[in-house]
């Protein structure tokens, strides 16, 4: 299937490196990053999966769960996980789903539909999902280039704020920065609602300080 911004994913039950996970229930009313790798013992995402872990405190502050898969099955996702631990100087800390019969790489449209090891492939994709299940973000990267978790970071930093608040985040924004105030919203009234301060650079782009700051 292929999914869009917006749609609710599909729910799943798999195995993974902590056991049988029902992923609804396990998600709970948490913001989620899924995050999918070509295969176990593969250089790239043992420096990802590292990366993630050492992360998990900023996951916390946002209340995100994160979560990886690969096709391969759950002993040795268990036995990469030692791997990992030792050459990244970490603990692995969330679970890794076993999919062997590529049922949620189907579901979630991860299968490299070029992939010269017979379909078999999963891309390097990332998913973020918000609380109600929905689709927020998907990024697919080469199997060559290991991905940015500061850029997922800062995205679900903008999600959070945007969805609560009624601005956009512009070009290269970070947590703190000035923020959009959005179209719908005329000048006169964006001076009340952001008392912070609007700056109008054009009628069609104006600038206020970030409001929950």
């Amino acid at each position: 299937m292929s999914l869009q911004l917006g749609d609710v994913v599909p729910n799943f039950t798999q195995d993974s490196s902590v056991g049988e996970l029902n992923f609804y229930d396990w998600a709970g009313d948490s913001w989620v990053i899924l995050f999918s790798h070509p295969a176990d013992y593969t250089p790239v995402c043992t420096t990802e999966l590292g990366v993630v872990a050492k992360l998990k405190d900023e996951f916390a502050k946002r209340n995100v769960k994160v979560i990886a898969l690969s096709v391969d099955d759950a002993d040795s996702h268990r036995g990469w996980i030692s791997d990992i631990n030792e050459t990244q100087n970490t603990t692995v800390n969330y679970p890794i789903i076993a999919d062997g019969d590529k049922k949620v790489s189907t579901l979630y449209g991860m299968i490299h539909p070029n992939s010269s090891t017979g379909n078999t492939l999963t891309v390097r994709s990332v998913f973020i999902i918000d609380p109600n299940k929905k689709l927020r973000l998907t990024i697919t990267y080469p199997a060559s280039t290991g991905r940015n978790f500061d850029e997922l970071l800062r995205v679900i930093d903008s999600l959070q704020l945007t969805d609560y608040h009624s601005v956009a985040t512009p070009a290269n924004w970070k947590d703190g920065d000035d923020c959009v105030v959005v179209p719908s919203i005329p000048t006169d009234l964006a001076r009340e609602k952001f008392p912070k301060g609007v700056t109008e650079v054009k009628p069609y782009l104006r600038l206020t300080p970030q409001p929950n700051k």
